[in-house]
């Protein structure tokens, strides 16, 4: 990887901004890619999670190599700007809207859209609300129920509150249309082998989502049919649905990025690719901490950097065993970084970070750097 971020860095100092940049290595991405759709089942749909992915180019470029235009939504905003780049989207919110934010929207582009988006929904009180609204504005909304198959994060837990939220749907066909179920089972590949192995969580997660299946097809059979959306997974459990799943489509986003968080077992084959690039702004022999420089003698080992930027949520990758200073604190504006004695860097160099997270990162960026063939290329990310 040494050669790697060399090179990236002597690009970044003839190309770059001067700047924190983010960067995107495309040829990591496509490999992530195929991987993606080599296990992809043909009876499985790929939904991609816009929140992952927040960058209009990125999507763009993802949804056509897999081939969709199925993304989950998680932030109200972008809903007009999917839809201005795809107007054949299917949008499948991924938690529930408040309703005062529906209210906000414009009503007209409700009504043009309604058909394509699934709201979720996850107790009886919000779809009365959602029902109020569209009597108010004369709309009918697909109405996606939220269920816990084990994350115990909210949603439905029992076939009786699955069988109020169905009722009230089925009295109000006007307003309301059933259009499936969402099962987040992020939890299947993070629970501790010692409490439970990840291929048994998984089984029961997938035997709660088919009970709830089967109560739709047993007792509201009116309401099932061959084109609601079982939607399940996430980036950690897409591997197990795609051996085995009661789901016909799987969302995922962040493992075609694989920030940090994402070094699962699951996911061992896909590759980083999203890095964060800082420039040194100073460099000193070692760091000397005020008031403590009876204590410079024990940091010897180490150069003192400067960056432009810091306290992202990220790890420094390279130069290899830099780390941010114990003792003299996290900064976003200049973070002093320790870099090994070493290692050969000089002002105006790169340090590279790998993210935690992609969700979290993009946002904080204007611009998301393609790196390919020797290039960067700016793409412009979602801000709100």
């Amino acid at each position: 990887m040494d050669a790697y971020f060399q090179q990236l860095n002597q690009l970044l100092q003839q190309a770059g901004t001067g700047m924190p940049q983010l960067i995107v290595d495309i040829q990591a991405l496509n490999q992530n890619l195929q991987l993606a759709q080599q296990q992809l089942p043909q009876e499985l749909h790929a939904r991609l999670v816009v929140k992952s992915l927040a960058c209009l180019a990125l999507l763009k470029y993802c949804s056509m190599q897999l081939d969709t235009q199925r993304f989950m939504l998680f932030h109200l905003p972008h809903l007009n700007t999917l839809f201005s780049v795809f107007p054949e989207a299917d949008i499948l919110f991924g938690k529930p809207m408040p309703i005062q934010a529906l209210k906000n929207l414009e009503v007209l582009e409700l009504k043009r859209t309604q058909s394509q988006v699934q709201w979720l929904i996850d107790s009886v009180a919000r779809l009365q609300q959602y029902l109020d609204l569209a009597v108010q504005y004369e709309l009918c909304l697909n109405i996606n129920i939220e269920i816990d198959v084990g994350l115990h994060r909210g949603g439905v837990k029992t076939t009786e509150e699955l069988a109020e939220l169905l009722t009230l749907i089925r009295q109000h066909p006007a307003q309301l249309k059933f259009s499936g179920l969402m099962g987040y089972d992020a939890h299947v590949s993070k629970i501790p082998a010692i409490i439970q192995t990840a291929d048994k969580t998984y089984q029961q997660s997938q035997q709660s989502y088919q009970q709830f299946k089967e109560f739709i097809r047993s007792d509201f059979p009116d309401l099932y049919h061959d084109n609601l959306c079982w939607n399940g997974g996430g980036s950690p459990s897409f591997r197990f649905h795609c051996q085995h799943s009661v789901c016909n489509e799987v969302s995922f986003g962040s493992m075609l990025l694989k920030p940090q968080d994402f070094d699962l077992a699951s996911l061992e084959s896909f590759q980083s690719a999203l890095w964060i690039a800082a420039p040194i702004l100073k460099l000193l022999p070692h760091a000397s901490l005020p008031q403590l420089e009876w204590l410079d003698r024990c940091a010897k080992g180490n150069q003192a950097a400067f960056i432009y930027g810091g306290y992202w949520r990220a790890n420094y990758v390279y130069p290899k065993g830099s780390k941010p200073h114990l003792l003299y604190g996290r900064s976003s504006n200049q973070e002093l970084v320790q870099i090994p004695k070493a290692a050969e860097v000089h002002v105006d160099d790169y340090v590279f970070l790998r993210p935690t997270q992609s969700e979290s990162i993009i946002p904080q960026f204007a611009a998301l750097y393609a790196y390919e063939n020797g290039c960067l290329l700016a793409w412009e990310n979602f801000r709100e």
